[in-house]
């Protein structure tokens, strides 16, 4: 009976250790039930993080910078880019963060001003397997990249630049009157190597869980400009998802949902109701 009392008490520390976010050190994600409008809780299980979807309804990813920098979020949902629909790579197009900033991708990305929404389906109508493409359907990845920093060009001061001038002068005099024919004899190569780095090229730079291709929707977008410190990416943020009933049969979630204890509401009124009937 013990044994029994300590396991169960074991459990629902397990269970009460869910989080509603994946934290890296760059990014967090979470996933966002947009027809509920709660984020959804995130189960660990061997080092992976998991969440439970409802058929039917629409989700966003949300990703929050953590850094005082900018980054590059590469965002695949069930091994294809969000934005271009092509099999996801990190070194792909994804949404640029400023500093301590987050955004909710709410669907496939469709135009500069339109997604089609993310929506929990069966796996054999997700996009990825009706695009022929069903092996990673359930996970959702953010590949993060730092932005290459750019130091700013020294600032050039007057005064010493004429005294380099004035210096460059006398030093040269001195060597005229000393050797005036090597003068010649060493314009020649200063000049072939001006030549040599104008030629030089210039630097280079029950059935699973899927998400289907939801209603279109007005989600306005900005083209920018971000050069990745690496080619490789600074950190990938993965969750992974299924319907309550499949993560409770692999044990990662209990069989039933808890229910969520009513709290005092310090503005419960929404919008106004109609009055009773006479």
């Amino acid at each position: 009976m013990k044994a029994r009392t300590l396991l169960s008490a074991l459990a629902s520390l397990a269970i009460a250790a869910s989080t509603a976010a994946q934290a890296g050190s760059l990014v967090d994600i979470s996933v966002v039930d947009r027809d509920t409008g709660t984020t959804l809780p995130q189960y660990p299980q061997r080092g992976q993080y998991y969440v439970a979807g409802t058929p039917g309804h629409r989700y966003a990813v949300r990703i929050v910078n953590r850094s005082a920098q900018r980054v590059l979020a590469v965002l695949s949902v069930d091994g294809v880019n969000a934005i271009s629909g092509q099999t996801a790579n990190p070194n792909q197009s994804g949404y640029v963060l400023g500093p301590y900033e987050s955004t909710e991708v709410a669907g496939w990305r469709k135009d500069m001003s339109e997604i089609a929404a993310f929506e929990f389906t069966e796996l054999s109508d997700s996009y990825a397997a009706r695009t022929g493409r069903p092996d990673n359907v359930g996970v959702i990845g953010v590949a993060v990249f730092r932005e290459r920093y750019v130091p700013p060009p020294r600032p050039i001061y007057r005064d010493r630049i004429a005294d380099d001038k004035l210096g460059a002068a006398r030093e040269s005099e001195g060597r005229r009157a000393e050797a005036p024919a090597a003068s010649t004899a060493q314009a020649a190569p200063r000049g072939g190597a001006a030549d040599a780095a104008k030629r030089a090229p210039a630097p280079a730079v029950e059935e699973s869980l899927g998400t289907g291709h939801g209603q279109r929707e007005s989600s306005y977008a900005s083209y920018t400009t971000f050069e990745r410190e690496s080619s490789r990416p600074n950190e990938v943020v993965s969750v992974w998802y299924d319907s309550w009933r499949n993560l409770a049969a692999r044990g990662i979630v209990p069989r039933h949902p808890r229910p969520v204890p009513d709290e005092p509401q310090a503005f419960p009124a929404g919008f106004v109701a109609d009055p009773p009937r006479r």
